[in-house]
């Protein structure tokens, strides 16, 4: 039941019915990842069959988010071009007793379903429909009823040995046959989703463990259509923090609102990529060194847990190293064109758009605190002549505690205080250029 391949070849299925978020990003980033570092194929494939929910916009918004993550795609596809297939595959299904009708409504499932677990038992569907004549068919048909369509599970058990979990064994009495097609003609992603795999050769399916039960059944869908299934590894869903399950507000968290808090695409592939993982979390600065650093055997069955909070840190971790020529189509774009300015403020930054916090504290009008008139005075007194450097911090330090006896934190923080306005931050020195001897009077007479 499975193909191994020294090439593979890998999917990503999303369905553009909203944003990309941090649970499917998880999922393409490990199928990039282990395409990329076995050499193989790395596909993106439109799951765009809910005609109701699909969009245009969240399809262009899903391609730009992969773009900007740097995980390009080799191939593509799209399964409402597909629908010709699919149909192909159901008349095949029913031409060898694997497809069935139903006819049962919603509401009348909902009720099977109920009186089961009233009755102790599991909610497997009793496959009534199998047992409907012609008359009974065409009578359901008379009254305005449309079929939906089931796939025929063969009553044995499904193994596999799976790339995350190890040997995996489903018996197939304890699943329901599955709906492959609505009544309303609509292809579900149980059937659609392994034509595709057939038709476009994937050699290795790699997703969550919430689809565990669905790949049991997926398989002998493919030996069905007559292929064997791919590899499998089914990887652990995200969790908080607290390894609790994963919040609405952290699992719904768009890589659009990411990038737009300042998030950097190698903080999070280097977070994305270690989680849930026995390797510790890294930071990769290129999306080379993350695809380096993945290993597919590394996944393991504990929660994989995202903290916002450590993602964040090796964010900020990140900035801090990054050179003026990284950043400077950015810091553009913010109307700071000095490398000097970068290199003074870059590392206490969490992202590369607080730079602007710091240029307008050090151009632009600022309400300061001056914490101690006399040190303050002093310092008007004991600033040197000449180019304001950030060379001259030292020797006015100096000055002005050998004036006013201050000394440590009872010096240098009225100093950062009425500079700054701000209690922590960059190293005054370095900013004392981009302030200017005009507005270090000014702040340090109360007048800014």
């Amino acid at each position: 039941m499975i193909v191994t391949s020294s090439m593979p070849k890998v999917r990503f299925a999303p369905s553009p019915t909203g944003k990309l978020h941090v649970g499917n990003l998880r999922t393409a980033l490990v199928n990039y990842l282990y395409a990329r570092a076995n050499g193989g194929t790395f596909m993106l494939r439109i799951d765009d069959t809910d005609t109701e929910r699909s969009t245009a916009e969240f399809e262009a918004a899903i391609r730009a988010d992969l773009q900007w993550m740097g995980m390009g795609w080799d191939c593509e596809d799209r399964q409402s071009d597909r629908i010709a297939r699919y149909d192909w595959a159901l008349s095949h299904l029913i031409e060898t007793g694997r497809a069935y009708a139903c006819y049962e409504t919603a509401e009348e499932l909902a009720l099977k379903r109920k009186a089961q677990l009233n009755a102790g038992r599991p909610p497997v569907y009793d496959r009534a429909a199998l047992k409907l004549s012609d008359e009974q068919k065409a009578a359901y048909e008379a009254e305005g009823r449309k079929p939906h369509y089931r796939f025929r599970l063969t009553d044995e058990e499904v193994t596999w040995t799976d790339l995350v979990r190890g040997d995996v064994a489903y018996h197939m009495s304890a699943l329901s046959d599955p709906v492959i097609i609505r009544e309303d003609g609509r292809y579900i992603y149980t059937l659609a989703s392994v034509v595709d795999d057939i038709d476009h050769e994937i050699t290795t399916i790699l997703r969550g463990e919430d689809h565990v039960t669905n790949s049991a059944a997926q398989i002998q869908l493919f030996e069905a259509l007559g292929a064997k299934a791919p590899q499998m590894g089914h990887m652990a869903l995200l969790a908080g923090a607290d390894g609790e399950g994963l919040s609405k507000r952290i699992g719904s968290l768009s890589i659009e609102e990411l990038r737009g808090n300042g998030m950097r695409a190698e903080a999070i592939a280097s977070l994305l990529s270690r989680i849930g993982t026995s390797q510790p979390i890294t930071l990769f600065e290129t999306m080379a060194d993350v695809i380096a650093g993945f290993d597919i055997t590394s996944y393991g069955r504990a929660t994989a847990k995202f903290d916002p909070a450590e993602l964040a840190s090796l964010n900020a971790k990140l900035i801090q190293a990054l050179s003026f020529a990284d950043v400077s189509g950015e810091l553009s774009a913010l109307n700071i064109t000095d490398e000097g300015f970068w290199l003074a403020v870059r590392g206490n930054l969490d992202k590369v758009e607080d730079a602007a916090i710091w240029w307008a504290i050090c151009h632009d009008d600022i309400s300061t605190i001056i914490e101690d008139k006399a040190l303050c005075a002093a310092a008007i007194t004991a600033l040197p002549d000449g180019p304001i450097t950030s060379d001259i911090w030292k020797p006015w330090t100096k000055a002005i505690s050998e004036a006013t006896g201050a000394k440590g934190r009872g010096l240098f923080m009225p100093l950062r205080l009425a500079l700054t306005g701000r209690d922590a931050g960059p190293e005054v020195a370095g900013l004392l250029p981009f302030i200017g001897r005009e507005r270090l009077i000014a702040r340090l007479s109360g007048d800014a």
